[in-house]
């Protein structure tokens, strides 16, 4: 907000000058030689926000590049089927061949997780997903259990993950859109000319 020139009386203008010459201070940190803030520098008791705006920006792109998902239709097929398949093993009593079965099932449904994620969540998911005991045979009811409610919950946290990902960035796009001037564009949008307003008329 720049203040206005003519809302102060003589009196302002000649204690200022009295100050000026009588003590030879120059302009203070941050204001021009009339008083008025520096384009582009805080005033004086004005705190600046530019550093930790960078910073907030600089997690929120790592969080984001962590939880890129280049295929999240196929991850959120796969989560269903997971969670599906967890709802059977509870019901289901299952015999060898059942056991065995959804032991490769359970092995290339990360497989195929992992070809729609980012390389930290590839790391993430290797390094929790364990591998089934196969000396004795398939694995087990309770082992099938554990393992996709492992699968599933990790699911479920990627997916809570990105819709807070999601959210923050619109947090960010309204406050960075609130601090904006009346009529400024925001970056990256296109100005609105006289004509898009007109419309095209009668006549192309």
């Amino acid at each position: 907000m720049t203040a206005d020139p003519h809302a102060f009386g003589p009196a302002d203008e000649s204690r200022g000058s009295t100050t000026s010459q009588g003590m030879g201070a120059g302009p203070a940190n941050g204001e021009s030689p009339g008083g008025e803030p520096t384009a582009g520098q805080p005033a004086v008791g004005e705190p600046s926000t530019d550093g930790d705006s960078s910073a907030q920006g600089g997690e929120e792109k790592e969080e984001s590049r962590e939880l890129d998902i280049s295929s999240p239709a196929k991850v959120m097929r796969i989560g269903t089927m997971v969670k599906q398949l967890l709802e059977e093993v509870r019901n289901t009593d299952l015999d060898e061949k059942g056991r065995e079965r959804l032991a490769q099932i359970h092995r290339r449904s990360i497989d195929e997780l992992e070809d729609g994620l980012s390389k930290e969540l590839v790391d993430e998911l290797e390094r929790l997903d364990l591998p089934f005991d196969s000396t004795d045979g398939p694995p087990t009811t309770s082992e099938l259990r554990v393992a996709q409610a492992q699968l599933v919950g990790w699911l479920e946290g990627l997916f809570h993950g990105i819709q807070t990902a999601i959210m923050a960035q619109q947090a960010m796009a309204r406050q960075t859109m609130a601090q904006l001037p009346p009529g400024a564009v925001p970056p990256g949008a296109r100005p609105q000319s006289d004509r898009d307003e007109r419309g095209p008329g009668n006549y192309l």
